[in-house]
């Protein structure tokens, strides 16, 4: 049987040490990962494919990697670009498509970051830095599917 799979995964960056990322040694690398209703980063198949569908599976994980991996590029691209970013959250989902003879792939991921940007001024600094930051992500160069990115800028405190 064929079948399309959808996948949603949410990243939060939790480093903000209180200046956001003022410097490149003022902000934590650290977020959590998380996708509803399954415990952090205890991994399986997939249902359909004999798994534990209360562990994270590979699919999870290919979309918690790409996410992950723009965030944290997104972040060095914000320091160079003279933004300072204070929040991050990104709702990505992926469609993979069985190919009917065992096999399949991911046929796009969308990438969905909410950015929080500390002053107004960096709001178009901060969405030119989604580009620099697709470049750079070692994950994003490595899979043979487009990894689009939809990203929404906010202002604190507005």
């Amino acid at each position: 049987m064929l079948g399309e799979h959808r996948y949603s995964v949410r990243t939060t960056w939790t480093g903000d040490r209180g200046t956001g990322t003022s410097g490149y040694r003022d902000y934590d690398r650290s977020s959590t990962v998380e996708v509803v209703g399954k415990p952090t980063l205890l991994a399986s198949s997939d249902k359909p494919f004999r798994g534990d569908p209360s562990r994270w599976n590979p699919e999870d994980l290919l979309l918690a990697s790409l996410s992950e991996c723009h965030l944290l590029s997104y972040l060095h691209a914000c320091v160079q670009a003279g933004v300072i970013v204070i929040g991050y959250e990104d709702d990505a989902s992926g469609l993979m498509v069985e190919d009917g003879r065992g096999g399949g792939a991911f046929r796009e991921v969308v990438l969905r970051p909410r950015v929080t940007v500390a002053e107004a001024s960096m709001t178009d600094a901060a969405t030119a830095a989604h580009a620099q930051a697709n470049a750079w992500c070692f994950i994003a160069n490595s899979v043979n599917f487009p990894v689009r990115h939809e990203p929404t800028i906010v202002v604190a405190g507005e």
